[in-house]
This record gives C-alpha cells, sequence and structure tokens, in this order.
C-alpha cells in the first residue's frame, strides 16, 4: 500500500512528464519552421543530420512579398491599439474605482459582458460601422474596434482598486488635480499591469488575422498576419522551406523579444495577478 509520500512522488512524476510532452508538441512546429527555412528545399520534409544550411529562402521570401511594409503596417497598428488603449482603460478603470456616478455598477457589468462576446461575432456589424466611417481598407479601421478594451479597463480597475486611498488624499492635500493624481500616483504603481497587459495587447494584435483579413484589401494596410497567408496560398506556388521562412520573419520580433525580457515578462505577469 502506498504511502502519501510515494503517492505525491508519482504525482509530480506524471505532472512533470506532462507538462514535458505538452511542451514538445508546443515547439515541434516551431522546431519544423527553423528546419525546412534554414534547409534547402529538398530536405523540407526529411531530415538529415549533415544537410546543408542556407540563407536563400528568407531572402527569396523578402523579395516576393513587400514584408517591409507589412511590418511597418504591423508596427503602426498594434502601437496605434496599445497607446488608445492606455489612455481609454486607464480613464474608464479610474472612474470603476474611485468615482460614485448613478449606473455604475451597471456599466460595469455591461463592460463585463464584453469578455463573453468572441470578436468573430461582431465582425459583420463592425465592417458596417467602418464603412460608414469610411475606414475600410485603412489601419484606423483595422484597430477602431479593439482600443476600447473590456479586459482592459477590468485589470487597471482591480489594480487601482488596490491602492490606498491614502495616497490619494495626500496627493489631493498637495493640491493636485484628478489627472495628476491619476497620473503621479495610480498610473506608476500599476507599472506591473500595464507591462503585463501590453504584452498580451501587442501579441494578440501582432497576432490577430480573421478581422485585418475582412477590412483591408491592398498591401498598404495588410498587417504581417495577412500579408503572409497571401504569401502562403497554394496558388502562389511557393515551398515549404520559402513559406516558413517568410513565418519566421513574421514572428521573429516577439520570439526575439521574449528569449531577451523572459525574466522582466513573467515578473510582469506575476505582479500583476495574470496566472
Amino acid at each position: 500500500m502506498s504511502t502519501p509520500n510515494q503517492h505525491r512522488q508519482w504525482t509530480y512524476y506524471l505532472e512533470t512528464v506532462g507538462a514535458w510532452a505538452l511542451a514538445l508538441l508546443w515547439i515541434l512546429p516551431l522546431l519544423y519552421a527553423f528546419w525546412s527555412a534554414f534547409h534547402p528545399r529538398e530536405y523540407a520534409i526529411t531530415f538529415e543530420l549533415f544537410a546543408p544550411l542556407t540563407l536563400d529562402n528568407f531572402k527569396t521570401a523578402w523579395n516576393q512579398a513587400p514584408f517591409a511594409r507589412y511590418f511597418l503596417n504591423t508596427f503602426i497598428l498594434v502601437t496605434m491599439i496599445l497607446a488608445a488603449q492606455f489612455v481609454l482603460c486607464t480613464l474608464a478603470a479610474y472612474a470603476f474605482a474611485r468615482f460614485e456616478f448613478p449606473g455604475k455598477n451597471i456599466a460595469f457589468v455591461m463592460v463585463l459582458l464584453q469578455l463573453m462576446i468572441m470578436p468573430e461575432v461582431l465582425i459583420v456589424e463592425n465592417y458596417v460601422t467602418m464603412s460608414k466611417l469610411n475606414l475600410v481598407d485603412t489601419i484606423t479601421g483595422i484597430g477602431l474596434p479593439y482600443m476600447a478594451s473590456a479586459f482592459g479597463i477590468f485589470l487597471l480597475r482591480q489594480t487601482f482598486k488596490t491602492i490606498p486611498q491614502e495616497l490619494e488624499d495626500a496627493a489631493r492635500v498637495e493640491g493636485c488635480s484628478r489627472l495628476q493624481i491619476l497620473w503621479k500616483v495610480y498610473v506608476p504603481l500599476a507599472r506591473p499591469t500595464y507591462i503585463a497587459y501590453g504584452l498580451v495587447s501587442v501579441s494578440h494584435h501582432w497576432n490577430n488575422f480573421l478581422w485585418p483579413l475582412v477590412i483591408t484589401n491592398s498591401v498598404s494596410t495588410r498587417p504581417l498576419t495577412v500579408g503572409l497567408a497571401i504569401f502562403g496560398a497554394p496558388e502562389s506556388g511557393v515551398d515549404w522551406s520559402i513559406i516558413t521562412a517568410g513565418t519566421l520573419l513574421a514572428v521573429a520580433p516577439l520570439l526575439i523579444a521574449f528569449l531577451l525580457f523572459q525574466r522582466q515578462f513573467v515578473q510582469s505577469f506575476m505582479h500583476a495577478g495574470i496566472k
């Protein structure tokens, strides 16, 4: 009969094996992409340890599609969305955390209800709205539906509520206005939350595909995900080595950032309470 210690050990071993198995399943596509991108096309689906390495796939991919334009569009898009989310979510979260006004709880419940609605459900209505605003096939049209983030409002509101009221009272005694209190007291103390939310937002909108595919029609506005999908379409006749090279070009900024700042990423999520 097994003892409690033995049971815990077996549980630990099973959890460890399961975690490693899931990690391996997760990383296998990335490993294949690296293998295929750095080897000639004849080695894309065969594994030979001493197969020759090459960078020609990256050169070919870069020349066959306007990746420079796609990178610029994506950078403008994620920067615009993140800046708007920081401003709008901060103001809304501060109002929900520290102000009392009629219908406050109902308004906050409405914000929370947005978390339960998948963005794909609103694609048709969003497209109609962007069409009425004459924002179809624009970077602004891609980002506008995401600028008021319910998740950002909820996350910052919870953080602001943990900040002692005494700090705000002290700042008010010093003559600070509401905006000054928000900027000098709440924003600095919520820095880990801002970093964690910023990482989530940038990662999500860098990889967002369906809505940009629907709303964009030209190279001048397409982000990386849509450009990569068109680049890798079967009718383009591009082989797997070049497709995976283009894929690595698209994910390289996020991958490099994660590898360089992995510790800061984890610490930000831990301090912000995102599990």
